[in-house]
């Protein structure tokens, strides 16, 4: 979310965080929303930056953001199911 205002970046990644919790039936809080959608954003980023694909635009960075939290919350399950 690199270009945007921090309020824009914590509303982008509550919106991205709760879509996320949604599609991945996770259940999360506001904060952790939050947190998931702003860090979302950076790993899927991230990745796309790997296969050389980068999203621009508010709702690009949106999808982006979405993605990376849905990669967030599966990592976590699949290392929580080993403990």
């Amino acid at each position: 979310m690199e270009g945007y205002g921090i309020i824009m970046q914590i509303i982008l990644g509550g919106l991205a965080g709760w879509i996320a919790e949604k599609v991945m039936k996770f259940d999360t809080g506001l904060i952790m929303n939050i947190i998931l959608g702003i860090v979302g954003a950076i790993v899927g980023n991230w990745l796309l930056g790997l296969i050389g694909i980068g999203l621009g635009g508010l709702i690009g960075q949106l999808v982006v953001a979405i993605l990376g939290a849905c990669v967030l919350i599966f990592v976590y399950r699949a290392i929580k199911g080993r403990a």
